[in-house]
C-alpha cells in the first residue's frame, strides 16, 4: 500500500490525503474535495495549474503551452500529472483560480 500524504491547497485552507499512486487532481476528485480547477485531466488545457510551495514531487509529461520549463523549474506543475512523494501545501495560479478558490465561509 502507498503512503498517504497530506496535501493543503493554501488559497482555501483545504486540505486532503493524497496516496503517491493517484495524481492530485484525481485524489481531490474521488474525495469529493475541491480547491483545485478541473479542466481536460489529460495535461493540455493548464486548468489546474498549481505552484508547489513546500514538499516533494514527480511528474508527468505536461503540455509545455500550459507550463514552460521554467515554470515547472520553480514548482508551477498540473495537478493532474503531480504525484507526490510527501506532504505538499501549494496555491492554485490556473486559469480559473479565482472562480474555485475562494476561502470557505
Amino acid at each position: 500500500m502507498d503512503k498517504r500524504y497530506s496535501v493543503l491547497i493554501q488559497d482555501s485552507g483545504e486540505t486532503f490525503a493524497c496516496d503517491g499512486s493517484k495524481n492530485l487532481l484525481r485524489a481531490m476528485e474521488v474525495l469529493g474535495r475541491r480547491g483545485i480547477p478541473v479542466g481536460c485531466r489529460g495535461g493540455g488545457c493548464g486548468v489546474c495549474k498549481v505552484r508547489v510551495t513546500a514538499g516533494g514531487f514527480q511528474t508527468q509529461k505536461m503540455s509545455r503551452s500550459c507550463v514552460s520549463e521554467e515554470e515547472e523549474k520553480a514548482g508551477v506543475v498540473l495537478a493532474c500529472k503531480l504525484f507526490p512523494t510527501s506532504d505538499l501545501a501549494l496555491e492554485v495560479v490556473g486559469k480559473m483560480s479565482k472562480t474555485v478558490c475562494a476561502p470557505r465561509r
